[in-house]
């Protein structure tokens, strides 16, 4: 368990499982659906032979309870129980071979299509990887393939977003230009605005046009689900920029920017709290930020996630201190209570004890709780880390589930 409360997780990224051949030893072995597309991939120079093969007769016991000795059906005889067919697995894999050879960008979509229908994971894993390797690193096929996204069914929605944000071509400068453009497309729902938004993830950094146009976007009423996904990208990208020992100004701007201004709680909640996963020093502009947003921010969540961030910003610790004790004076939600009391010890170790027994008498069900912090640090315990993960109970007050 770590010190920070638990947030919305971003959902994962399916990267490249490998090569294809164990997809094909796997997946395959649900032979009766790719022989019923063989048809299609084959074409029309069929010649193949049959995909049954003869079945050894199988006899019926009568119906006089006697063994199973009767003859071979005919007069007189049992009457013999023909098995179901069984499938000639190197036909589906003929076939699959030369899907997997001859399939080209042109193609793919009339190709894949039966293969989609299947609802098979495996299936559907390998059609990624084949797209992803058609689009290689050429920003026109992918460019094309994003085009494919404006009308694709679900299932092939997903196909083609995830072989695109793991080819080589999706950090071209003009595929990174066309999944804005897309993303933005009012025409297009929310659901696949926000696919293609999400996308842009994978950018290793956001100039300044794009980062204003997704926090306007974001800020946008209307932008729903798609506007929590553009939020959620300028995040992404800022923890891989700030990684890289890229400039974070801009991405805390822009955020903070959202996390104020936007009118949906949860896009706030998101664009406020995604900075505590990279963890960065806050300047003097983003911890006033901060600040005001602690003690006027209408979600509490949002106040939570200011704590944190903070907690953690690098600045003057007796300010942030004593802001913290200002603030749980007037906070009425236990939760955001416990994210200040807790990070007050984050802040100035054990030199927050006494602040942290002020609180207690101000809210007597702390009290316990400063009594386990105090004999943590007695113990010789000083490392916020370590004194968390000391704590019998991280979570008295019910509050970290609340953002599973």
């Amino acid at each position: 368990m770590t010190p920070e409360s638990v947030h919305r997780a971003a959902p994962p990224v399916t990267g490249n499982r490998g090569g294809r051949t164990p997809f094909v030893l796997l997946g395959l072995g649900a032979a009766v659906l790719l022989a019923g597309v063989a048809l299609l991939v084959r074409g029309s120079g069929g010649g193949e032979g049959p995909v049954t093969e003869a079945a050894p007769e199988v006899h019926a016991r009568g119906s006089s309870g006697q063994g199973g000795s009767g003859g071979h059906s005919g007069q007189g005889g049992q009457q013999a129980v023909e098995p179901p067919p069984r499938f000639d697995a190197t036909v589906c894999w003929q076939d699959i071979e030369r899907f997997n050879d001859e399939v080209t960008i042109g193609n793919f979509r009339q190709w894949a299509a039966p293969l989609l229908a299947s609802r098979d994971p495996l299936v559907r894993d390998y059609l990624r990887e084949r797209l992803t390797e058609l689009i290689g690193n050429d920003a026109a096929r992918a460019v094309e393939v994003l085009g494919w996204a404006r009308d694709a069914g679900p299932r092939e929605f997903n196909v083609i977003m995830t072989a695109l944000r793991a080819s080589e071509a999706v950090h071209q400068p003009q595929v990174a230009a066309r999944l804005l453009e897309q993303g933005l497309d009012a025409g297009l729902d929310g659901p696949r605005r926000a696919g293609i938004l999400s996308a842009l993830d994978t950018q290793k950094r956001l100039g300044p046009e794009a980062l204003g146009r997704l926090a306007d976007f974001a800020k946008d009423p209307a932008s729903g689900e798609a506007g929590w996904a553009a939020t959620r990208t300028i995040a992404r990208v800022m923890k891989r920029d700030f990684n890289e020992k890229g400039n974070l100004a801009p991405y805390m701007d822009k955020l903070l920017t959202i996390g104020t201004e936007s009118p949906d709680e949860q896009i706030r909640y998101l664009a406020l709290s995604m900075p505590m996963h990279a963890t960065p020093v806050l300047d003097e502009e983003a911890s006033a930020r901060y600040a005001k947003i602690l003690t006027s921010e209408g979600s509490p969540d949002g106040r939570e996630a200011a704590a944190h961030n903070l907690s953690v910003s690098g600045g003057d610790k007796a300010k942030t201190l004593e802001l913290f004790a200002q603030s749980f004076v007037s906070e009425q939600e236990v939760c955001v209570r416990w994210a200040l009391f807790r990070f007050a010890a984050r802040v100035a170790g054990r030199d927050a004890l006494p602040v942290m027994a002020n609180m207690a008498v101000i809210d007597p069900r702390f009290q316990p709780l400063h009594q386990v912090f105090e004999r943590i640090y007695a113990s010789g315990t000083l490392d916020f880390v370590r004194v968390w993960n000391s704590l019998p109970d991280q979570d008295p007050f019910g509050c970290l589930d609340r953002h599973h």
